[in-house]
């Protein structure tokens, strides 16, 4: 036996009381405080055993922000997935080497206008220069006002007009303003067809020459210029109309025609000027002698004891190149002048509502609304519209401007042929001039305002405009615009292009002295080339570029040097050309103007608060 020194039973189940107290243990009330209390984890250690340690999560610190490790690298792996999905099929398709495309080629218009702009250089007058291009032509008229004192080195320059060898400074400066208006609305044109440097020379050739016609360094002049050279209807003496001789060997005098009074001579001078200095503005000095000049004749234009017209009572010019107006010549140039300038005065007088009234502007007469060298209004009224609808000047200017922007449409409107404004041929050639000789100098002009005005339109945002209750879309005036330049072109019933080298069908007996004698070394008398006028074989120079004055009202073409109404070329004819071709090229450039050059010299605009009510009286 084993003692128990403790006390008690050695019996693990034993009976009685110690299995009452026992029982008694187990049910006694339980501290439910200590049994909800959370034990630290050493305690729980003591109590439970050793356990797996809990994995703590790693963050990094971005300064701004702490993000996980992990979030880290998944953003980390994500790029560089989509680095080498995305990006380096990119990089190696850019490191590819491409095949350098040209230039587009060029469109017909495009080349039609390389060949339009080359008439000008044979037109030249003066010392030519070498790269003048034109291998049948030299120096002439280099005697040109030598006798005048007033004039230093005389009156040596400019162009020729037509096939005569005749210098009249009235269209020779209209062309050289329509010119100018090109290349300050489609300069990226003529960049991308390499012809902007040309176009220039062009122009200045002409604003040189201009500037020699009248005293432009000074502010205030009591004369100009008007014509170098003469001719008489049915002359029995040497003129530039009885002999037919190159202008190279030109022996017979040479008179210069002065006007005292020249309001649409002087006007149009200004113009050409003021529309030049705008072209010419990146080169300061020059453009600044432009102004100047443009001032000087505008402000003779304006004075109010000269206003006969240039070429009243003048048997030299009246038959040919005779003045109807001035006042669409006063909006034409202020127009202009405004827009060299800045200066408001001139815009104050362009809206000022006695000018379209004494102009009849709002009238909506049709021959008022074909565009020429005699009648400025329509291109006037396009300008002022450029301002309205991009500037927006408001009060004083909206109410006239509103006016030059309504009848510009009504205008147009005259180009849609349901309206029977105008008649057609039925080749397709609108009759601007009612079906007289030499039509598409008139038809060139308004398929460039015509499109040009679309292209306005474009800039603005706005598809159309109206013709009383109907609207029409923009690209009827492109259609019209294309039409009449295609039909100039050839698509016409005789299938003849009118410009001289374009195409295989085109005049071979152009009404021009140059063209018509050989360039061999031989000078031929005053009479002695009536043999080369008379011939019936085609030109033996090729005056390129030359647009005929075209057909009849029958779509007829009569190919005869003698019949100079369907075979002279002019400059006033070819600049329009020029302009028409130009805005319907899209050259590499695409299409569009430019519509902040105009407005280089142009101050801010904001418009004047209207001027209050008149007090209210009971």
């Amino acid at each position: 036996m084993y003692a128990n020194h403790w006390g008690g039973t050695f019996e693990i189940n034993g009976e009685g009381e110690h299995m009452a107290e026992d029982d008694h243990s187990r049910n006694m009330d339980i501290d439910r405080g200590a049994m909800s209390r959370q034990l630290d984890e050493t305690q729980a250690s003591w109590l439970l055993g050793p356990q797996e340690m809990k994995k703590k999560e790693k963050y990094v610190d971005l300064g701004c922000v702490v993000v996980k490790r992990k979030l880290l690298w998944w953003f980390f792996w994500g790029v560089l997935i989509a680095f080498i999905v995305i990006g380096v099929p990119i990089i190696i398709a850019k490191s590819i080497p491409k095949k350098k495309h040209g230039p587009p080629p060029p469109d017909a218009y495009a080349n039609a206008l390389h060949k339009a702009l080359m008439f000008f250089n044979a037109q030249k007058s003066g010392k030519l220069p070498k790269n003048n291009g034109i291998s049948w032509r030299g120096n002439s008229g280099l005697k040109d006002g030598s006798d005048l004192t007033d004039v230093k080195g005389g009156l040596v320059g400019g162009y020729y007009d037509a096939g005569d060898n005749i210098k009249f400074h009235f269209p020779m400066a209209f062309s050289m303003t329509v010119l100018s208006w090109t290349v300050i609305e489609y300069s990226e044109k003529y960049k991308a067809l390499n012809e902007y440097d040309h176009v220039r020379d062009i122009i200045k050739w002409g604003t040189d020459y201009l500037l020699l016609t009248f005293n432009s360094s000074a502010n205030t002049i009591t004369k100009m210029y008007s014509q170098v050279g003469s001719a008489k209807i049915n002359s029995t003496t040497p003129d530039d109309h009885y002999c037919w001789m190159r202008p190279e060997d030109m022996d017979y005098p040479r008179p210069v025609q002065t006007a005292t009074s020249a309001p649409d001579l002087a006007a149009e001078v200004a113009a050409a000027l003021a529309a030049a200095s705008i072209v010419f503005r990146d080169d300061s000095a020059y453009s600044q002698k432009l102004v100047k000049g443009a001032s000087a004749a505008y402000k003779f234009a304006r004075s109010s004891g000269r206003r006969t017209f240039y070429s009243k009572g003048n048997p030299y010019i009246e038959p040919f190149y005779n003045s109807t107006g001035y006042w669409d010549e006063y909006m034409w140039s202020a127009a202009w002048m405004y827009y060299a300038t800045g200066n408001n005065s001139l815009l104050e007088f362009a809206t000022n509502p006695a000018l379209p009234k004494n102009a009849k502007a709002f009238y909506v007469i049709p021959d008022l609304s074909v565009f020429s060298w005699d009648n400025k209004l329509p291109g006037a009224e396009l300008l002022l519209t450029r301002l309205r609808i991009m500037l927006n000047p408001g009060y004083p200017y909206e109410e006239s401007l509103l006016g030059y922007y309504n009848v510009t449409g009504l205008t147009m409107c005259m180009s849609i042929r349901k309206f029977n404004t105008f008649n057609w041929t039925n080749g397709g050639m609108i009759e601007l001039n009612h079906g007289r000789a030499q039509p598409l100098q008139y038809v060139v002009n308004f398929a460039y305002l015509a499109n040009l005005f679309a292209d306005y339109l474009d800039t603005v945002n706005v598809p159309g405009w109206y013709c009383g209750p109907n609207y029409f879309s923009s690209s009827y005036l492109r259609s019209f615009a294309k039409s009449q330049v295609d039909y100039v072109l050839g698509n016409n019933p005789k299938k003849m292009s009118y410009i001289v080298g374009y195409g295989k069908n085109y005049p071979k007996h152009v009404h021009h002295r140059g063209a018509s004698i050989p360039h061999d070394g031989t000078k031929y008398s005053c009479t002695g080339g009536w043999k080369w006028r008379d011939t019936k074989n085609p030109n033996p120079n090729l005056i390129t570029g030359a647009m005929a004055p075209g057909p009849d009202k029958f779509d007829g073409f009569i190919d005869s040097r003698r019949n100079y109404s369907y075979t002279e070329p002019t400059l006033a004819g070819n600049a329009g050309l020029v302009a028409a071709l130009i805005s319907l090229t899209g050259g590499s450039a695409g299409s569009g103007v430019d519509k902040n050059t105009m407005f280089s010299a142009v101050p801010p605009l904001f418009p004047n608060s209207p001027p209050p009510p008149a007090p209210w009286k009971p």
